[in-house]
Order: structure tokens, then sequence, then C-alpha cells
């Protein structure tokens, strides 16, 4: 019998995506839409066949094409805005560029992390490509900075007396620059790294949340964008919540002893 960890919630898709997405904006030039866990941004080498991609299935679902101008991960949740034409889509790529959009996520990491951080070790150019392990990429690094603070902290409890009780942050995060899988990357780095990251994170920890809370999808999402429209010169704030299963989490945690 499968868990509620493994079936489609409005965060979080397993093989197909059965479920229009949430658009939570659009206007003559963009559209934002909350993009589950487990949904890919773009075919690339490694894209099954068969697999539900993002930019296919907004285009089918508007019958209009779409233009991306940023990426999530895969297993990342949460916000993400898309062009309605080319023109648009390249002014709002020069808008991230040039670092002229705020980018929020909130995200629940192991241990308990300290109030306030910012890190900015360097990391390496990656490939987008998920599937190319660590050890393989040879490449120089990029300047990288990730801010957060804690929202809050817990331990949760376990039924199992020689089993260590594990410690959460619930973190809010922004990142200042957009390397590739870069929270994840600068979390781990602190040794807080992101719950249910099964390429980043810790596996003992992702298996006793699984197991505790019955969700799977990594515990990251992308939950606000502030930017200046590029036609109108207005201010833009879109948000979104982390999602149904996140939440879940989240109510669990609040029972838990907080410290």
């Amino acid at each position: 019998m499968q868990t509620l960890g493994f079936l489609e919630s409005d965060d979080f898709i397993g093989e197909t995506l059965t479920r229009p997405l949430q658009i939570v904006y659009q206007d003559e030039n963009y559209v934002a839409v909350f993009k589950p866990s487990g949904l890919i941004v773009h075919r690339g080498p490694s894209t099954a066949a068969h697999e539900p991609v993002l930019l296919q299935s907004l285009r089918d679902q508007l019958q209009r094409h779409v233009f991306p101008v940023h990426r999530l991960d895969r297993p990342t949740a949460g916000l993400i805005l898309l062009g309605l034409n080319g023109k648009a889509a390249a002014k709002m790529v020069d808008l991230f560029t040039r670092r002229m959009v705020s980018k929020y996520y909130q995200a629940l990491v192991v241990g308990h992390a300290p109030d306030l951080g910012s890190i900015q070790t360097p990391l390496s150019i990656k490939m987008a490509d998920e599937g190319i392990d660590d050890s393989e990429m040879d490449s120089p690094s990029q300047e990288a900075e990730t801010l957060f603070q804690t929202l809050s902290r817990c331990v949760l409890p376990t039924s199992n007396l020689q089993a260590k009780p594990l410690s959460v942050s619930l973190l809010e995060i922004q990142p200042k620059t957009g390397r590739s899988h870069q929270i994840r990357r600068h979390l781990r780095e602190i040794g807080h790294p992101v719950l249910g990251d099964l390429r980043h994170g810790d596996p003992i920890s992702n298996r006793k949340i699984i197991a505790d809370t019955g969700v799977s999808r990594m515990l990251l999402t992308s939950m606000r964008l502030d930017f200046r429209h590029p036609y109108s010169g207005e201010l833009h704030s879109i948000l979104v919540g982390r999602g149904s299963q996140f939440d879940q989490v989240v109510q669990k945690l609040s029972h838990a002893d907080q410290t």
C-alpha cells in the first residue's frame, strides 16, 4: 500500500501530472505558476519520453507558447515565472541577470541553524542534468551568496528508543545569486542540508522524515518573487504557499518540542 507521500498532491508529482498547473498570476506578457516537486521545467538529455515537462504542460493548458525566464530544480516546488512572448521573456531574463528580482524560499533543514546567516562559498559551474555526479564535474567556480533566517526550531521525537531524535529548523532563504542547486549546496556546506534532498541531503534524516510524516518530497519551496514590471514599472510581489505536503510536515513539527 502506498503512503501519502508517494501520491500526487498540489506540491508533488510522481510519474505523471494529472491535474492542471496552478496559475497564480497572469497578464498579457507574463504568467506565474506553482510548480510541483518532481516536475522538470524543460526537456533535457535525461528526460524520459513519457515524462511531463512544465513548458509543454503549460503550453497545452494555455493553448499558447510560453518562454522560460528562470528555472527551478526538479525536486524544488513553488513559484516560477514565464514569458508569454519572446520579447517579454527577454526583458525579464535581463532583470534576473542583473539581480533585480528578489527571490524568497522556505526550507526545512537538518539541525538547529543560526538565527541569521550569509553563505558566500563559491560554487563550481554545474550542468543542468541532475544525473551528473559531483565528482564528474571539473569546472571553475563562480561567486555565490545565500542569505537565510531561522523562523523556528524543533526536535522531532522518535518511537525507537535507540534512534537519535531529529533536530529541524524552518528557514526563510534569499539567494542573491542563481547558481545551479545553490540553496541545496550552500545549506549542505554549513551542515544543514534540506530534508528530502536525495542528492545533497542526509540519507538518515531523509529516511526518518519520510517514515515519521509519510512525505517524500524535498522540503524546499520557492514562495515569493519581487520585481518591477518591465512594462508598467510597478513593483510586483507574487506569493504562494509552501504546498500541502510541506504544510503537513510543518504541522506535525508544530506539536514537537520547540527550541
